[in-house]
Order: C-alpha cells, then structure tokens, then sequence
C-alpha cells in the first residue's frame, strides 16, 4: 500500500489547463519545446498527469506522459517527464500503464533516452536503433546535386494525398491526421522525378529555432536535395534534424555545421509496422511524434 509522500500522488487524464505547468517540466529538463510546442502536442494527442499537493496547498503537476494514435492499429508514446525531485516513487511507470492502457493492443513505438530505456525494457519495448539530434545553423549549402528530371518544387494544397501516400508508405502508418494539422503552420518542397512526386519535407517553428521534418524520399541523394533547399534558403538560421542512423546523413549535417548534439533509441512495443522499402523517411517529425 502506498504510504507518505506516494499517498498523496494522483494520476489523472491531462487537459489543456495542464500546459503551463507541463512546459515547467520539460524546461526544468533542459528540453527545447516552447508551449506552443505542446499546445501543439496536446491538439494531436492525449496524456496523463501526476500531480500532489503543492505549496499553499495548490496541487502541482510532477509528471507527464502522451501517446499519438496512427490508424487504428498504431501509436507513438514521449513526453514521459518526472521531475527531479519525485523521481524513484515509480511515476515513470504509473503514467506509462495508464497510457500504455489505453492504448491497448496497438503497436507502440517511443525514442527513449538511455535514462527511460530500461524502463520501457520491462514495459516489453524492444530496440530498433538509435536517432540522433543534430542542430545548429548552416551558413553555406552547396546547392544539391539533382539527377536528371529531378526537381524540388514548392508544396501545393493538391499534393496532400501524396504526402499522405508517402509517409504511410514510408512509416507504415496512417500519418494523414498528423501532416493535415501540421500542414498549416509549415512551409513545404515536394521532390519529383520525371514530374512524379517521390518524396516531401516540411519546415516549421520548434524548440529554439526551426524543424526539418518529416523528410520522406526515395534514397539519400532525394533526401538531401530536400533538406538542402531548407538550409540553404534559411542561412543562418538554428535548424534541428532528427535523423535514424541508417539515413546515412550524420557526416554530412556535421559538415553543414549541424552536429550531433544528443541520441535517443527508438523502441516498439507489438510488431513493427510494415514499410515500402522504395521509399524512407530521413528525418523526424519531432522525436516524439516520430
């Protein structure tokens, strides 16, 4: 039975009024989110809170989980936040179950932090492979080296089925509630071949500076076509990727003076969604969102 300070612990769904005090938290841990990043979050998502009695008896909110549903076989799961000082009560782990309940039988996936991993070890995540986080501004692109027919182009209001297109296939996800929110506050290049659409990315406001992300495309070539077009075109500015190690791009954004400045470890929990190989997602929505 739970006894002293864990007594006085409550767990309950989290609700826009919960903001504030949640964007305290992911400050405290030195995260970039802004609260309009988790106003942001909160509009795609659902979560839970911990909360116990505060100073002057107003109840604080000590910790957070969210989950985002994909379809209705999927979902991701981040923003798992306690904070220091209520650490080691296990409210990493209550907030994980209730979100993890809720859930229920889809497939889970999450990027961890080398703290959260053993947790989610026990929760029956697996690992996938690491990301890593590079950032930084670019004051000198080369100009990509496009191929024969190829072409980067702005995005238009018709191409929304294809990036739908792309990013299931790219994800193996349903993606298109994510990208139509997203949609809005972004800027966005589509990469054609021989006038086809075969790849997108979006650049958006994040954290301390701009996202690169999603970058769907066919091969590596395509995906630095595309994140070329927004470094270049933003010289200067601080930009953030998001990128799985097997995109091949960390030497590459190091050269452009976006280094690695973090890692993660993705994890899922289920069986992995099922991708098209013929096309790859290169960088990150956010670490959260996937």
């Amino acid at each position: 039975m739970a006894t002293g300070i864990e007594a006085m612990v409550d767990l309950r769904r989290m609700t826009v009024e919960d903001l504030a005090a949640a964007h305290t938290l992911s400050s405290e841990q030195k995260w970039p989110h802004r609260i309009e990043d988790w106003e942001m979050l909160f509009g795609l998502g659902f979560g839970y809170v911990v909360e116990r009695d505060g100073p002057e008896g107003q109840r604080e909110v000590i910790g957070t989980a969210m989950a985002w549903l994909y379809g209705e076989d999927a979902a991701t799961l981040g923003m798992v936040i306690v904070s220091p000082q209520a650490q080691g009560m296990g409210l990493g782990r209550r907030l994980m179950e209730a979100v993890l309940g809720d859930l229920g039988s889809r497939t889970v996936l999450l990027n961890a932090t080398d703290e959260g991993a053993p947790l989610y070890r026990k929760l029956g995540f697996a690992t996938i492979g690491p990301v890593f986080q590079h950032q930084g501004a670019a004051f000198a692109v080369p100009m990509a080296e496009l191929i024969p027919d190829e072409r980067v182009r702005p995005l238009g209001a018709k191409d929304m089925g294809t990036l739908h297109d792309l990013a299931r296939r790219a994800t193996g996800m349903d993606r298109d509630a994510l990208l139509d929110a997203l949609a809005p506050g972004a800027q966005g290049v589509v990469l054609t071949r021989s006038n086809e659409p075969v790849g997108f990315a979006l650049f958006r406001r994040f954290g301390r500076g701009y996202v690169v992300g999603p970058t769907i495309a066919p091969d590596r070539g395509g995906a630095k076509a595309l994140i070329s077009h927004w470094l270049g075109s933003n010289s200067g500015m601080f930009c953030r990727l998001d990128i799985p190690e097997e995109s091949g791009l960390g030497g590459w954004l190091d050269e452009l003076g976006l280094p690695c400045v973090g890692r993660v470890v993705r994890m899922v929990r289920g069986p992995q969604p099922t991708i098209d190989p013929s096309v790859t997602t290169f960088s990150l929505t956010t670490q959260a969102l996937g």
